[in-house]
């Protein structure tokens, strides 16, 4: 067998390949939903991954998601397989933030463009690896599946059942979201809801005939009170009305109104009795004549911590620290990913396993082209563990 010097070798030798990748991938926009453009970023991660060793699985994407792709090596067995997770789409409209550029601001070589970070380079990372293990000739005895969904950015809804699936059968999983300051590892994240408010009335005219309007948006506003008290940050438990609308004119009673409202937790618990308590404030905020009704719940349960989590995080620590990175515990991440789901069915996970960067969401989006090759590096230690440690028994 090849040895593992031999194969960091390998790998670092394909750091400019992973740089030249970033950039294909991130000059065609993969906003979640440009369905083509997603597509299109996908084609050219088919054209990448044309890997011997990896078969490939696309599932259609609906309801206006692109098309989610899987590849799995002959090792991959039920019980044993290294779930690779990452998402080709982004969060930037055509037109609005386009283009690759590399600049040295500082002694610091970065790339700079639309989903660098978040996450074409953490795909880019996963290539080159995958790559390098199939020249040595070992990549088939690696039992590992590779996701790429195409609706990260939006919830990940077309995508999950499918993600799921892979999360079930699988030992562990590895997220590839933007890499953390000092290399820091990812093991908890908030859980995510969606509910939106829709109070329902009677309109009148406000002088006229008062009397006869029921106030859709006074039942909203009782509502919108009793949802923010849920906010408790002692238990991490947070709620936000992030919009309001409702009404037609100031001199007529509002018939319609309705609000989006944003909740994180940290419990799948916590979680539950948070939308509970939300339907019951609906019940107890509607006036005479009106009706409020919820749509939505729980969009991403939390990545809660386990013992099971604990010890991979500290197995791929150790690989960090042998490629010369940080490995430190990150602090509890308030956005959800898909670690999130693959989490929820009982798959120890970590998360932020990417390039480091910064910027994401922003027009300032950038990656460090320094931190992919001992990023891979830490990848391939991983993963040569796992199948040198299966070929021993």
């Amino acid at each position: 067998m090849i040895s593992l010097g031999n194969l960091i070798a390998l790998v670092r030798a394909r750091v400019p390949l992973m740089h030249a990748l970033v950039e294909r991938l991130v000059c065609v926009n993969s906003y979640s939903r440009n369905v083509a453009g997603v597509n299109a970023c996908g084609a050219l991660l088919v054209e990448a991954f044309r890997i011997p060793g990896l078969s490939l699985r696309v599932e259609r994407g609906g309801a206006g998601a692109g098309d989610h792709l899987f590849w799995s090596t002959p090792a991959a067995r039920e019980g044993q397989t290294v779930l690779i997770i990452g998402h080709h789409d982004t969060v930037f409209p055509p037109g609005e933030f386009e283009g690759y550029q590399v600049s040295s601001p500082g002694e610091q070589l970065r790339g700079s463009g639309p989903g660098c970070f978040d996450m074409k380079g953490g795909l880019a990372v996963i290539w080159g690896v995958l790559d390098a293990l199939a020249e040595a000739q070992c990549l088939d005895e690696v039992p590992l599946v590779l996701a790429s969904v195409a609706d990260e950015e939006v919830g990940s809804r077309d995508s999950r059942p499918h993600l799921e699936a892979c999360a079930r059968l699988a030992a562990c999983g590895l997220v590839f979201e933007s890499g953390r300051a000092g290399d820091a590892i990812v093991t908890r994240r908030r859980g995510v809801g969606i509910v939106r408010a829709k109070a329902s009335g009677r309109a009148a005219h406000a002088g006229n005939a008062h009397a006869v309007g029921a106030n859709a948006i006074w039942t909203l506003a009782r509502f919108i009170e009793s949802a923010q008290r849920l906010t408790d940050y002692d238990r991490g438990v947070t709620v936000n009305v992030g919009t309001v609308q409702g009404g037609t004119s100031t001199n007529t009673v509002p018939a319609q109104a309705e609000a989006s409202v944003d909740l994180r937790f940290d419990t799948v618990g916590d979680g539950e009795g948070l939308v509970a308590s939300l339907r019951e404030a609906a019940v107890r905020a509607a006036v005479p004549g009106t009706r409020l009704e919820l749509e939505g719940g729980v969009n991403r349960p939390p990545m809660e911590k386990s013992a099971a989590s604990e010890a991979l995080y500290r197995e791929y620590a150790a690989c960090q620290r042998e490629a010369g990175l940080g490995a430190a515990e990150h602090p509890l991440v308030g956005g959800g990913s898909d670690g999130n789901t693959a989490s929820a069915v009982g798959l120890p996970v970590i998360d932020g396993l990417g390039p480091r960067g910064g910027g994401f969401h922003t027009k300032d989006e950038h990656v460090e082209l320094a931190s992919f090759a001992p990023k891979a590096e830490a990848l391939l230690r991983f993963l040569h563990g796992r199948f040198s440690s299966a070929g021993a028994r």
